[in-house]
């Protein structure tokens, strides 16, 4: 068994989540929000961790594995990093193994990403729009009202006569807002307005990405807000979108749970423990990979025809590459390993 554990900067919040893992078997020991709130939020996550840690009674050097996500590829004591749409599409399927695909929708963007039944990413797309649908404008709208954050998902579904919010622009849909609130419009009336003009956008954003069936796990800050869930599923059946969209109670963690389960597979496939996994088995996602810039040996059998990234085929742009497993993933999404395939 290794120690792991998963650390999560997003915008708003710090995410940690540290698991015992041993191949296919995980269990959860320990997990820690903290909202940053004007703080240093690489001081947060590594008081964090370290409150964490000491929670459990262990040390740093017990820990064999440290993947950062997110915004906290900085950490100075970190192994490894990876990116958010690899980490969260494999929380996903920890939380929900009939996740075909997640909405990760933090404090200032949405993001659809579509996965396969394993937690590997197949494509995904960021909202084009500005922050009208996400977190913090949420945020910003309960505060005017002086509702609690906790209230919002409640409020909304109590509605009778939803009102229409722009889904175009932040500005223009808190000036919707005032002019509602003067017109003793109430509050769980405007809060469906917008729970329903926010679901239109990420239902969209579905479709953008052919996700034509299954369940959609609903990840990042406002993972449970029920409210957005329920307007989400109800734009979709009028939209007959044959998808059902889901929140966990631990959604929040997504990306720090699946950083660390990929912390987890790749110190044993470093270590020389990972018989009967395979290249293919590695995170990546069209255009980028999970990179890793952990200094650990690899002595993997697999990997002794050595190649340079140079060598490798590109469509487009520059390619990116894991330098120990001799993975490298162009822009366009071509893989390139070590069978020169």
């Amino acid at each position: 068994m290794a120690i792991t554990a998963g650390i999560d900067i997003g915008t708003g919040a710090v995410k940690a989540a540290i698991f015992e893992v041993e191949g296919d078997q995980s269990k959860w020991l320990a997990r820690r929000t903290e909202r940053i709130r004007q703080r240093n939020p690489y001081q947060l996550a590594e008081q964090t961790f370290d409150e964490l840690l000491a929670e459990l009674g262990l040390k740093r050097s017990d820990v064999a594995y440290v993947a950062t996500t997110g915004e906290g590829e900085s950490l100075d004591f970190h192994t490894g990093h990876f990116y958010s749409m690899t980490t969260h599409a494999r929380g996903a399927i920890y939380f929900e193994p009939n996740a075909r695909a997640v909405l990760d929708i933090g404090a200032l963007h949405g993001r659809g990403i579509k996965i396969d039944e394993r937690g590997k990413v197949v494509t995904y797309k960021m909202t084009s729009q500005c922050a009208s649908g996400s977190g913090q404008f949420l945020e910003n709208i309960a505060r005017y009202l002086g509702i609690a954050q906790d209230e919002i998902g409640s409020l909304s579904q109590q509605a009778d006569k939803p009102e229409k919010v722009s889904s175009i622009c932040a500005v223009l849909a808190e000036t919707d807002v005032i002019n509602m609130v003067s017109r003793g419009i109430s509050g769980s009336n405007i809060l469906k307005g917008i729970h329903q003009s926010m679901a239109v956008r990420l239902a969209k954003l579905l479709k953008s990405i052919e996700v034509n069936e299954g369940v959609v796990l609903v990840t990042g800050g406002l993972a449970l807000d029920t409210g957005l869930v329920v307007a989400l599923n109800e734009i979709m059946a009028q939209a007959n979108i044959n998808l059902s969209a889901k929140s966990h109670p631990d959604s929040i963690y997504a990306g720090a749970v699946g950083a660390a389960l990929w912390g987890g597979f790749r110190h044993e496939k470093l270590t020389g423990k990972h018989q009967g996994l395979s290249h293919s088995d590695l995170p990546f996602v069209a255009g980028q990979v999970a990179v890793d810039s952990d200094p650990l040996p690899h002595n993997c059998s697999a990997c002794t025809n050595e190649k340079s990234a140079s060598d490798a085929p590109t469509v487009s742009g520059q390619i990116v590459r894991l330098p120990d497993a001799n993975i490298s993933v162009s822009p366009s999404g071509v893989v390139w390993g070590p069978d020169g395939n």
